[in-house]
């Protein structure tokens, strides 16, 4: 098949393009490099069924040509990271909400299949407090206030859901989201704020680990490798098709816990920091306590358990970090 990846050169987008051609199929990708890199393609760059458009996904003309010309759309461009989203926050709405509008708007025209990677923020702080379940799709959302920069990544991804899901019912536009929890692994940077990259650069050269707040926050972490698996499986499922899923890993770790995690695994002398949140990104910031996924809905549908633990995951970042 001839499939379009947008931000196919960022971290998850580079591995599904990865395994995409390994597959058999040709491979078109357009992104701006503000967040992805050259690096994470340069061993394709000589395949003849690999194309690479150094472009923007807001230029019309030249997403026109490229939804036009493939059969599936994989939508993984958006802007990511903490201090991304705190430092500029106009480009990370503009990008992610005027960008899924236009990939929806081309894929409508001809009527090509696509799946929307949305994110984990969208509930927002909902499980803090004494809300001890897990997260479902269908799960209420609690969002901090509109002063709070913090939230406006959170509420592009919303919307970017509820415009997928307006399309696919007003539409009959055959649309997937994919609700992506922590994905981590090789080729990721620490360079907007994800934790594990952050901590095991730090590490492997004995600088201090920083741990925002008391580090008592905790979250769950999946493999790359079993993200991709999950997002050619949504593809290829009828049944996938105007649903959300939640894909991520039930394993839940403190980030302290993390860190000290990270620090034996490297056999670091690290000391462990522990800094206000305010004095890390500004005001304007909000943290959630939890961030844990229910994915019945995704093992329902194809059997889905994840293949690489935590140190399993720790370790694949250290392994490429040392290269």
């Amino acid at each position: 098949m001839k499939i379009l990846i947008t931000g196919g050169a960022g971290f998850i987008g580079s591995h599904l393009v990865d395994r995409l051609l390994e597959s058999g199929d040709e491979v078109f990708v357009v992104d701006d490099l503000s967040t992805g890199s050259l690096e994470n393609v340069e061993q394709n760059q000589d395949k003849e069924r690999f194309h690479l458009v150094v472009d923007t996904i807001l230029n019309e003309a030249v997403m026109n040509e490229l939804v036009f010309k493939c059969d599936q759309i994989y939508h993984m461009a958006a802007a990511v990271g903490v201090k991304l989203i705190m430092n500029r926050p106009v480009e990370t709405l503009e990008t992610n909400v005027k960008g899924t509008e236009m990939v929806l708007m081309l894929a409508n025209r001809y009527k090509k299949k696509v799946l929307i990677a949305s994110s984990s923020e969208v509930y927002g702080k909902v499980m803090d407090g004494e809300n001890t379940c897990l997260l479902l799709e269908d799960t209420d959302r609690l969002m901090g206030s509109t002063t709070k920069r913090r939230w406006a990544y959170a509420c592009s991804k919303a919307l970017d859901e509820f415009l997928a899901l307006a399309y696919y019912e007003e539409k009959k536009l055959p649309v997937i989201i994919a609700r992506l929890f922590n994905t981590v692994g090789p080729r990721q940077t620490g360079q907007y704020g994800m934790v594990i990259p952050n901590f095991v650069q730090k590490a492997l050269i004995n600088k201090a680990i920083t741990v925002y707040g008391d580090g008592s926050q905790s979250r769950s972490f999946t493999y790359i490798a079993d993200i991709i698996d999950v997002l050619i499986k949504l593809m290829a499922e009828p049944e996938a098709v105007g649903q959300i899923f939640n894909v991520g890993n039930e394993e839940e770790v403190t980030i302290k816990e993390l860190a000290l995690m990270v620090k034996e695994m490297t056999g670091s002398s690290s000391e462990i920091e522990y800094i206000p949140y305010e004095k890390a990104y500004g005001p304007g910031y909000e943290d959630m306590q939890r961030r844990c996924p229910d994915i019945t809905r995704l093992k329902n549908l194809m059997h889905f358990e994840p293949e690489t633990d935590l140190k399993g995951i720790i370790q694949s970042v250290i392994d490429y970090f040392k290269k």
